[in-house]
């Protein structure tokens, strides 16, 4: 969607923690686990060096947390929000693959993890570019990164519950596949405890939806 949002806005990419050219940069300065905080405030940083006071922003699955949470560390700096294959709550099934994988990621090759989460979230046979997608991305991170941001997601449930239960005045767009059955539902409950959040749901589509519909 790079180039539609090129007519209209000007754009700035961020490459997160041990994502593209981030991964080298910061390899030798961050040994430590992560947190969302550390995360979204690498975000701010940026904002701050290049003398950006507020944007709109768009975040996509994970991202859509770290997006999120910005808005609660720096609410001022948020114009709007626009969040794409939200995750809002961990589902019971998707807890339980989060904690099988916290305790077979020092057994198994993490990318057999990432491929059965990849299946998991995009199970139909018209998910298989998505899954594709995911999978290649995922081999740009090497296995300790993999573990940072997979040992994050057990930190989801408590930061998303404090979310709901606190609405921003911040107009909040979600773009979900209507076959997105893990995230679209507490998406939906969101959307109804919040004013000024609305839902779109894009017909025959799953998690990843800017790549099953593009257009």
């Amino acid at each position: 969607q790079i180039k539609a949002y090129k007519q209209h806005f000007n754009l700035l990419l961020i490459d997160l923690r041990g994502h593209g050219k981030s991964n080298q940069l910061l390899k030798e300065l961050i040994t430590s686990r992560y947190t969302f905080t550390e995360v979204t405030q690498d975000i701010l940083k940026v904002l701050d060096h290049l003398k950006i006071q507020s944007a709109h922003f768009v975040g996509m699955s994970l991202g859509t947390i770290i997006v999120r949470n910005l808005a609660e560390l720096s609410s001022e700096r948020v114009r709007a929000m626009v969040l794409g294959g939200a995750v809002t709550r961990l589902n019971t099934r998707s807890q339980i693959l989060v904690k099988l994988g916290n305790f077979c990621k020092h057994i198994l090759p993490y990318m057999w993890l990432y491929k059965l989460f990849a299946y998991i979230v995009m199970p139909q046979r018209s998910q298989r570019e998505s899954r594709h997608l995911f999978i290649r991305e995922a081999k740009k991170l090497c296995q300790k990164e993999f573990k940072r941001w997979f040992i994050l997601a057990a930190d989801v449930n408590p930061l998303m519950k404090y979310f709901k239960d606190r609405e921003l005045p911040i107009p909040t767009l979600y773009l979900m596949g209507d076959r997105d059955y893990m995230f679209i539902q507490p998406v939906k409950e969101m959307v109804a405890a919040h004013k000024l959040s609305i839902l779109r749901e894009i017909p025959n589509c799953g998690h990843v939806c800017n790549v099953e519909r593009p257009e």
